[in-house]
C-alpha cells in the first residue's frame, strides 16, 4: 500500500514565518532533487502520525503538493528538544527508474529458540539497520534476520542476511560486519577460567 502525504506550496520563509506556520499546526519542509527544490508545509498531526510508522521511513511516498502527485522519499526530519512537535521535514523525490541508496531496517526473529539463548547467552544486536540499494520499487519496508541458529559466542555477519530480490548491500558494509551475536554469559567466561586455572594446577603438580 503506498503512503501518500498531501503538502502545500509555502511562499513564505523566514524564521517568523516557520513559527506562524508552526502555531497553525502545520510542519515547513522542503522537497529537493531532480529540479528545483520547493518550499512546502504539512498538516503536523498528520505527518507526527506518519512518522511514528516504520513504513514511513522506508518506503517511496506519493507526495500530493497542489494536486500533482510524485513520488519521494524521506530523507530529514527535526523534532522539538522536549516537546512531541515535528519542527522541520525534508523530502527527496524519486526516479522510479534509478536505484536509490537507503537504510532498511532489521526485524529479528525466534530468538527465544537460538541454541545460544537457551544456553544462557545475551544476543546482542550489533546493527539495527542496513544501508540497501535496489530500484523503489523493490525497496523493502524491513528486512528479516532469523536468529534461529546462532549458537553460543556465534555471530551473523552482513554476508549471511538473506536480501529480497534484486536488493543489494550498499554503503560502508563489509561481507564479514556482525549483525547479531550471541555474548557468553559472564558467569560462564569466569567458570571457564576457574576450571583452566584448576587444570593448570593439577597438571603442575602431576609435574612435580
Amino acid at each position: 500500500m503506498t503512503i501518500e502525504i498531501t503538502a502545500t506550496i509555502r511562499n513564505t520563509q523566514g524564521t517568523g514565518a516557520s513559527r506562524r506556520l508552526r502555531h497553525a499546526g502545520r510542519v515547513p519542509g522542503v522537497v529537493y532533487g531532480m529540479g528545483d527544490a520547493i518550499t512546502i508545509d504539512v498538516d503536523h498531526n498528520d505527518v507526527y502520525h506518519k512518522l511514528r510508522s516504520e513504513a514511513f521511513h522506508a518506503s517511496v511516498l506519493t507526495l500530493d503538493l497542489a494536486g500533482k502527485k510524485e513520488p519521494v522519499m524521506l530523507r530529514a526530519f527535526v523534532m522539538h528538544p522536549f516537546r512531541q512537535q515535528v519542527m522541520h521535514i525534508d523530502l527527496q523525490r524519486v526516479d522510479l527508474n534509478k536505484k536509490i541508496h537507503t537504510k532498511v531496517a532489521l526485524h529479528f526473529i525466534n530468538a527465544d529458540i537460538a541454541p545460544g539463548t537457551k544456553a544462557g547467552g545475551k544476543i546482542s544486536h550489533v546493527l539495527n539497520e542496513l544501508e540497501v540499494s535496489c530500484l523503489p520499487k523493490d525497496l523493502p519496508a524491513f528486512i528479516e534476520i532469523d536468529l534461529a541458529g546462532l549458537a553460543l559466542g556465534h555471530s551473523i555477519h552482513v554476508a549471511d542476511v538473506k536480501l529480497p530480490k534484486n536488493v543489494e548491500v550498499a554503503g560502508h558494509h563489509h561481507h564479514a560486519d556482525a549483525v547479531a551475536t550471541v555474548q557468553v554469559p559472564r558467569g560462564a567466561l569466569e567458570a571457564a577460567a576457574d576450571d583452566a586455572a584448576a587444570a593448570e594446577a593439577t597438571t603442575a603438580a602431576a609435574d612435580k
